[in-house]
């Protein structure tokens, strides 16, 4: 492929979703030129929505925007209205609600427990005492008990890393935070919301009067890549970049069913976990209901995890000792790139919230303001 382009970049940003749309940004408004370039054909990354029946439907999963970082949001809200919604999910197993995270609402639905300590209490006897948990299921028991983990933690994690408990290393799960108060609010950020029009809609605003270019697969313009710019941003997936010299990175991904329901009400909640290892779908979404729509209709999603292979959408990084290890190795190639920046969550292997990643897209920024070449 060749691009038709009738100057020198300083910089070819190689995907356009939140890390490389907010690098662009910043440094347009610095004066430096930017070319960004994605292989899909819509910009905004796995954020992207889409409007469908007059509601924006979150085309690759649930995306709910929350910082505690002032700088972070007030360079989110040059582009975009937030409208203030929580994130309160629900858990579904064996036909009963569970309300997230674990609260004291959820401890009640439980046990029938009102007060702090009882609730305290009935988790310490159910604890598993180890020091050294083995696996992951060791590792949930230790943290929040027998009742927790069977009934909202042990089925959902099998579904979504496609192993048994007892087969996944201990660090995946580092803390379960337990809220003994009365609230529903997952996120303890102090902004959270969804912005209004939709994620596409906000990138598109942060993109504007920048060059962008879709349908571009970088693979086949690589070999010029210092033609077209006097440095590469690279987003994509960093074992991809190094033609996967060092071994292949794993993932998780997903698989969605998105269909319109004749119903107001589907499911009463944006979105509903279902942590039954027998139902096959991770949860489901009513994306009206991120926007606060009165439709008399619904369009949900169904969300299925599967493993990865080359040539799908990579999600969840399978951050096990062998994944870290050889993602340390290809940092370490990274670094010795003079011309090549990467960035990310795929060009770092790391699952990042949208935040951070607009956190470190404005650091990355920051030092190339500062750099003397430029």
């Amino acid at each position: 492929m060749v691009l038709n382009i009738s100057k020198k970049y300083d910089y070819l940003v190689v995907g356009a979703g939140l890390f490389g749309s907010a690098f662009a940004r910043i440094m347009t408004d610095k004066g430096k030129s930017c070319l960004v370039i994605d292989k899909r054909d819509h910009i905004a990354g796995n954020a992207h929505t889409k409007c469908v029946d007059g509601i924006n439907v979150h085309e690759y999963g649930a995306h709910i925007f929350h910082t505690s970082n002032d700088d972070v949001w007030e360079f989110v809200n040059r582009f975009a209205k937030f409208n203030g919604f929580v994130n309160s999910p629900l858990a579904y197993y064996k036909g009963r609600y569970y309300h997230l995270p674990f609260n004291m609402n959820t401890f009640h639905e439980l046990w029938g427990v009102n007060t702090a300590e009882e609730a305290k209490a009935k988790i310490a006897e159910q604890r598993l005492d180890v020091d050294e948990p083995k696996n992951l299921e060791e590792q949930a028991l230790k943290l929040v008990g027998k009742d927790v983990y069977e009934t909202l933690v042990k089925g959902y994690t099998e579904k979504q890393w496609g192993r048994d408990c007892k087969e996944l290393p201990s660090f995946i799960i580092k803390r379960l935070p337990l809220r003994f108060e009365f609230d529903n609010n997952y996120f303890n950020d102090k902004y959270q919301g969804i912005p209004v029009g939709g994620y596409t809609k906000m990138v598109e605003n942060m993109l504007a009067g920048i060059d962008v270019k879709l349908g571009v697969d970088f693979a086949e313009i690589k070999a010029d890549q210092l033609k077209i710019a006097t440095k590469t941003v690279y987003t994509g997936a960093i074992d991809e970049y190094f033609d996967f010299c060092l071994g292949h990175l794993e993932y998780r991904t997903l698989r969605f069913e998105t269909e319109r329901v004749e119903q107001k009400d589907y499911q009463n909640s944006a979105v509903v976990n279902y942590t039954e290892r027998e139902i096959p779908f991770t949860r489901i979404i009513d994306h009206k209901r991120f926007e606060f729509g009165e439709q008399e209709y619904s369009i949900i999603t169904r969300e299925y995890p599967s493993e990865w292979k080359e040539g799908m959408e990579p999600y969840y990084p399978v951050n096990d000792a062998r994944n870290s290890e050889l993602a340390l190795k290809y940092a370490c190639l990274a670094k010795e790139q003079n011309d090549i920046l990467f960035g990310g969550r795929l060009g770092t292997y790391s699952y990042l919230d949208m935040d951070k990643v607009i956190a470190s897209a404005m650091e990355l920024a920051g030092k190339e303001s500062n750099d003397k070449a430029l």
